[in-house]
């Protein structure tokens, strides 16, 4: 067992630590001023392309692409030592391409839909959205609604999908219907491209959510798509959409390492400085308490992500430990970030720190890509021994 990155996958993490530590950063101050003000959690535009040019030009775009399409074809291991780094800054700036969907395609995708889609997409020239959940189906897919009907050449989609994100920019969406309905959960569930002006498919309302981020809703009235943009196998679009879930999930992950070492590095600089009732916080065995439950808990859950992407790159079955880990990772995030919000007192309740931030985005993480609660049901199920 190598519990540490190999030595060119650590170099790839110091140069996207530097990345954050110059450009993203920073931005944080503009951003936080911003939000207070009532303004989007967002980056401008020309932030936005001053990013895209820094960081392409730093060799960061691409990483987990495959080479025949200008990437750097990184394993999973090393893209969780990358969205560490990343998870240190609130500033909302990703490496294109976006890897859970890249690997959904990688898996699914045809020559003629790898050409026309996955490979501009690859090379960050394109956005791309997935949509899954629906108003009367979030964690359970089993509960999908959405139509897809065969007519001639083409598919048919009638439905309404929820909390999406980066629907209204996105070239293409990935979307999950039932192409079935006569085999009951996942077997009947297929995916579909749907390019952003195929006519009817609406983008109809953007939903504000905490932290100043926003997903949206999405209505699918008699949208017809050519069958050659049925993505994978008809009635088989399960597993490739698990297999994106799962790398999403080991992102949060890594995210969330992130997060919680930079709010214990926050707590470790500040807690010598203050002093209440003639002693320093760092004196205080409360505080050095959190602080070593905090590292204690980093290290195992640091430990815990490189394992179950290890898992991934050899090919193993890793399902309950992306779980585990997408359940203790976003909890330790939240418990972390908290003590350091309660170590700063006042200050830490205020949006002049990226505390708050940091707070609403761990506490987004333990809802999205399956809520704690179905993510516990899926380790205890299987140590059970019961059926899925």
């Amino acid at each position: 067992m190598n519990f540490e990155l190999d030595p060119e996958h650590q170099t790839l993490k110091e140069l996207v630590a530097s990345f954050v530590r110059e450009d993203l950063l920073p931005l944080e101050p503009a951003l936080l001023k911003r939000e207070a003000a009532g303004e989007p959690w967002e980056l401008s535009a020309d932030e936005h392309a001053r990013l895209d040019t820094v960081s392409k030009a730093r060799g960061l775009w691409g990483l987990d692409a495959p080479a025949e399409m200008e990437g750097l074809d990184l394993p999973v291991v090393a893209m969780v030592g990358v969205n560490e780094e990343f998870g240190k800054t609130i500033t909302p700036y990703e490496l294109p391409p976006d890897s859970p969907n890249l690997r959904m395609l990688l898996t699914a995708a045809n020559d003629a839909q790898r050409a026309a889609y996955l490979a501009p997409y690859a090379r960050g020239e394109t956005v791309s959205a997935i949509a899954i959940s629906e108003p009367g189906a979030g964690a359970d897919p089993s509960a999908m609604s959405t139509r897809a009907v065969r007519d001639g050449d083409d598919w048919v989609l009638n439905g309404r999908k929820i909390w999406i994100s980066r629907a209204a920019r996105a070239d293409w969406t990935i979307v999950m219907a039932v192409t079935d309905k006569t085999k009951p959960g996942r077997p009947g569930i297929s995916a579909f491209i749907v390019d952003r002006q195929t006519p009817g498919f609406r983008v109809e309302r953007r939903i504000p959510m905490i932290g100043g981020v926003s997903t949206y809703e999405v209505l699918l009235e008699d949208c017809r798509v050519p069958h050659a943009r049925l993505l994978g196998q008809e009635g088989q679009g399960f597993a490739p959409m698990q297999a994106r879930l799962s790398s999403r999930r080991l992102q949060m992950a890594a995210w969330c390492v992130g997060r919680a070492q930079r709010a214990l590095d926050m707590m470790c600089e500040y807690a010598p400085q203050r002093s209440t009732f003639g002693a320093s916080l760092a004196e205080r065995q409360t505080v050095q308490w959190w602080i070593a439950d905090a590292a204690t808990r980093i290290h195992a859950c640091r430990l815990m992500t490189y394992e179950a992407a290890a898992r991934i790159d050899r090919g193993d079955e890793a399902r309950s430990q992306v779980s585990m880990v997408k359940v203790f990772a976003t909890e330790t995030a939240g418990k972390v970030i908290d003590h350091a919000m309660q170590m700063f007192g006042a200050m830490g309740m205020t949006k002049e720190m990226p505390l708050h931030q940091m707070a609403n985005e761990a506490r987004l993480m333990r809802i999205y890509e399956g809520p704690s609660e179905v993510h516990r049901w899926v380790v205890a199920r299987e140590l059970l021994g019961l059926k899925r």
